[in-house]
């Protein structure tokens, strides 16, 4: 009988671009010994990482997490990544038997709910250095995989007309919650923003020239052949 012959999947490299403020995290050089990796090290505006341009990770050590719960640090970056265009994701980074720190399991609790539910950010969990830079990999690799219909998508149903709006918009090219708000606030509606000019979008604080040509291009141009 003849075997049918195995049909590889396909192989993407993961782009990660790391912010040089990292170099001496271990996470840089562990990317670096991975195949099928890219990475670029530059200075970012927020985040640690950026992961195929669709998501922003910022890595904390235990100890530095509860740091910045006690300085308010958190809530500042945590904000930051939610007004971004990219999904915001916080990997915490360590041994919890480890952390000593004054501050309390109630206290650090209650910032993970902050971040999580009222911020919008996934939280993930790793042990060290290596396996945050897996993690880091690993994402990637789904990204590729959902923008190729390789997963389900979720059958997430968004109730509320406001909610439903907020969703829409996060649809369109360079959105993040905080810049859907923006729009919503500004135009009154979905429609408003689709018949806005380019100008007008502009003018919204966090969306620039570059975000409202993309957001124009998206709404009128009809599908190419080629086009993902």
């Amino acid at each position: 009988m003849r075997r049918m012959q195995r049909v590889n999947p396909i192989r993407t490299t993961v782009r990660i671009v790391a912010d040089d403020r990292e170099n001496a995290g271990g996470v840089i050089e562990a990317l670096r010994g991975m195949d099928g990796v890219t990475i670029e090290v530059r200075r970012l505006a927020s985040g640690d990482f950026v992961v195929e341009d669709r998501f922003t990770v910022e890595r904390k050590a235990l100890a530095d997490f509860a740091q910045s719960v006690v300085d308010a640090r958190l809530f500042k970056q945590a904000a930051a990544l939610a007004e971004g265009s990219r999904r915001g994701i916080l990997i915490l980074e360590g041994r919890w038997p480890d952390l000593h720190s004054e501050i309390s399991r109630e206290s650090l609790q209650g910032a993970l709910i902050t971040v999580s539910v009222f911020y919008g950010l996934a939280v993930l969990r790793s042990l060290d250095a290596v396996e945050t830079a897996r993690l880091l990999v690993y994402l990637g690799r789904q990204a590729q995989r959902f923008a190729r219909g390789a997963l389900p998508r979720p059958g997430y149903r968004p109730k509320g007309k406001r909610v439903r709006q907020l969703f829409l918009l996060q649809g369109l090219p360079g959105i993040g919650p905080g810049r859907a708000a923006r729009l919503l606030e500004r135009f009154g509606s979905v429609q408003g923003v689709t018949v806005a000019t380019a100008d007008e979008l502009a003018a919204i604080d966090g969306i620039g020239e570059t975000t409202a040509a993309k957001i124009r291009w998206a709404l009128e141009e009809p599908r190419g052949r080629f086009d993902v």
